[in-house]
């Protein structure tokens, strides 16, 4: 199957964030009728610690965020950009279409079963999940396997807290991940361009790294439905799609999981998917990439290794051939 290349969006078509909720099409240039994110019923928790947090509708403000020694400095891509230029094929195949087919996507009620070679089992509704762990914000570099890629002010906190919380065996080696079915508010859904629901997976040491994380928000704000609301993973030094949305199943397992772009072409897609500018994929280079916000006539950038995040996740793969396991 193959993937759309991105089109560029000029640094012109960056506005003020009172306006990011009035929807332009960068396609044509007109104004859009602006469309509210999709709300929920709020949601609140209190750390054992005294910290509070406020987890409201979707596109809502949180609280209670801390800043976290993770995160780059570069500039981060608008919150326009981020919400309205997107992969997210349970709505559609076209990067502008998510942003419109989400927006009365239900993210409540929400619960997250924890199964498989766990000592606890159990499943953890939103409310639940919020209290693992102080709300953190994340500034990642986040890299495309099409050839592009966001710098994203995500909230959330390490993927760690929740695999803790469940207590896998010592025989688990794989976390395995599922996102919703839903084909009658996901359109997407509906045609066979994936196998459904998607699939995810990391190798134990990778979920536990402290990179990566599950995420609740961006911009101080709560997740929007576009960007895989209620609750997604985010793993940095990966290509973009490994960023499994609107999660509702996590899995440990002693056998490598499958995974749904894997799946679909495993001569393109492998299961790690780090970001490594020397493998090219089949039908493009992976070398450089078009930061989205540049504007059209920007020089691309050098693609970095594991994203950039090289020097803390390179131990990860001592030892492998990262061209054959790609």
């Amino acid at each position: 199957m193959l993937i759309k290349k991105p089109n560029d969006i000029p640094s012109s078509e960056i506005t003020p964030k009172n306006s990011y909720m009035s929807r332009r099409s960068f396609i044509t240039g007109a104004v859009a009728a602006g469309a509210a994110v999709a709300g929920g019923s709020f949601l609140r928790s209190k750390f054992n610690d005294g910290h509070s947090t406020t987890v409201e509708a979707a596109g809502e403000k949180l609280s209670g965020i801390m800043k976290s020694q993770y995160s780059t400095t570069e500039t981060q891509t608008s919150f326009k950009d981020i919400t309205n230029y997107n992969n997210y094929y349970e709505f559609s195949t076209d990067k502008y279409g998510p942003a419109g087919l989400s927006k009365n996507f239900k993210t409540r009620p929400w619960t997250v079963a924890i199964e498989g070679m766990v000592k606890k089992p159990k499943t953890l509704d939103i409310d639940s999940i919020m209290k693992l762990a102080p709300l953190e914000e994340r500034i990642y570099r986040m890299r495309c396997v099409e050839g592009w890629s966001m710098v994203i002010p995500w909230v959330g906190f390490p993927l760690s807290n929740l695999i803790k919380k469940a207590e896998p065996l010592p025989s688990a080696k794989f976390v395995a991940f599922q996102t919703i079915l839903a084909p009658d508010e996901m359109p997407g859904q509906k045609d066979n361009v994936l196998q459904w629901p998607y699939v995810e997976g990391l190798r134990m040491d990778e979920a536990m790294h402290p990179l990566a994380i599950l995420a609740l928000g961006l911009y101080d704000e709560a997740l929007p439905n576009v960007d895989g609301a209620p609750v997604r993973l985010v793993v940095p030094w990966k290509y973009g799609f490994k960023g499994i949305k609107a999660v509702v199943k996590v899995s440990f397992t002693d056998k490598m999981p499958p995974t749904t772009w894997n799946l679909m072409t495993p001569n393109e897609y492998g299961f790690y998917s780090n970001v490594n500018p020397t493998v090219d994929h089949p039908r493009w280079s992976q070398a450089t990439e078009r930061r989205i916000g540049d504007g059209l006539f920007a020089p691309k950038r050098k693609t970095l290794m594991f994203n950039g995040y090289a020097d803390q996740v390179a131990s990860l793969y001592n030892g492998m051939d990262l061209r054959k396991n790609f």
